[in-house]
């Protein structure tokens, strides 16, 4: 954590300076020059006390999060001007370091202006900016009777962040309105507690589908990131997060499988408890999920987190057709322009969002439909992922 803070503050410092040069030529005034750095000061040192808040996340999560509203709102703009004030900086080394040119300067303002407007209206309308996003995948061994079995798969819901009811049936009416086969969910139901997804209940039981939900756990449903009272408290709380996967109708696979029938033939759908590389806990047990799946069974696995993809299931002899993922939520925060897309969320996770594909074993992970921690989504919408299984024709 200290050294993600250091590298941040040295990329806000530099693109920051870049910036007031910009600032500066366009406008010298000095009640422009005190307010820019006392903005700056101010968010450094709530920066820096970030490292230490972290400690006490579950009671200063709100200023958590307003403090990271104010330093995309700050620092976001800055970075994406700083390469045409770099740019301009390099041929001025060439011309032996002229004034800056005031039209550079308009530019880089302008572009920084309107990626601050980008950043608003995600914070403002893009947690419920809810994106529909289609895949159609082709298996050799699909059953015929499958051939064009359609899932829709939400992820993250993420209830104790949400607030606006109208916004969160936006979501749900999307998801019900592609009428797929089969509905599945893929963990982080709630932030920290059962109990924050108890206003939702009604709303996310009118979701439906003909062959079936069902639903996996998430990192967060398990409550770790709260100081319990007791392990009974902890343990009740699980028991009323199960009660309420019931209650919107899903059925919780928890190192589990089950198999969907349709016209006689049959796929199975497995459900592991949250992996996670790194410092999340290990509660999946794939081994123990697919026991009683016949190995030439189509089998389609429920994992959380995407990393248990390539860290477990694709060593495993017995072959995952598909494995369906969510937890990055793509850090909410990113750019998707056509066949493009980058967030910061890359570099800690290989698959992020999308389809992968490796040897004929798909990953699709879900950006997410709610918002943790960032309350809003900046170019990494909410999603509504719906799959359509096609069998491929032999000798293709």
């Amino acid at each position: 954590m200290t050294k993600r803070i250091i590298l941040i503050l040295m990329l806000f410092l530099v693109s920051d300076i870049y910036f007031y040069q910009a600032v500066l030529t366009l406008s010298p005034h000095i009640m422009i020059r005190l307010g820019y750095w006392s903005i700056d000061l101010l968010l450094v040192i709530s920066l820096v006390s970030l490292a230490f808040l972290r400690k006490l996340h579950h009671k200063m999560e709100r200023f958590i999060q307003v403090l990271i509203t104010a330093i995309l709102l700050v620092f976001i703009p800055k970075l994406f001007s700083f390469p045409i004030l770099l740019a301009e900086d390099i041929t001025r080394v060439v011309r032996g370091f002229p004034e800056r040119n005031v039209y550079v300067s308009e530019i880089a303002v302008v572009l920084a202006v309107i990626v601050f407007v980008i950043i608003v209206f995600g914070l403002t309308r893009g947690r419920h900016f809810y994106k529909v996003r289609k895949e159609t995948i082709y298996f050799p061994d699909l059953p015929e009777a499958f051939d064009g079995f359609t899932i829709t798969q939400l992820s993250d819901i993420h209830s104790g962040s949400l607030s606006n009811i109208k916004g969160v049936q936006k979501g749900i009416d999307l998801a019900n309105a592609q009428r797929s086969d089969l509905l599945v969910f893929t963990g982080d139901l709630v932030n920290n507690i059962a109990t924050e997804m108890e206003p939702w209940v009604e709303g996310f039981s009118k979701l439906s589908a003909p062959y079936g939900k069902y639903s996996v756990l998430g990192n967060h449903d398990y409550g770790d990131y709260v100081r319990w009272e007791s392990v009974v408290a902890k343990e009740s709380n699980m028991l009323r997060l199960k009660e309420i996967h019931a209650e919107i109708g899903f059925e919780l696979l928890l190192n589990d499988a089950v198999m969907i029938h349709k016209h006689g033939q049959h796929i199975a759908l497995i459900g592991v408890e949250n992996w996670g590389k790194g410092g999340f806990h290990k509660y999946g047990d794939l081994k123990k999920a697919a026991t009683n799946i016949p190995l030439d069974a189509f089998k389609i696995l429920m994992s959380h987190d995407p990393s248990h993809w390539d860290e477990v299931t694709l060593d495993r002899n017995q072959h995952i057709h598909l494995t369906l993922a969510g937890h990055t939520h793509g850090m909410q925060f990113g750019i998707e322009l056509f066949s493009f897309k980058w967030s910061p969320i890359q570099y800690m996770y290989k698959q992020w969002a999308g389809l992968y594909n490796s040897e004929g074993r798909y990953l699709y992970v879900n950006r997410g439909f709610g918002y943790h921690g960032l309350k809003g989504r900046i170019g990494v919408w909410p999603e509504v992922t719906v799959l359509t299984l096609k069998r491929t024709p032999y000798g293709i």
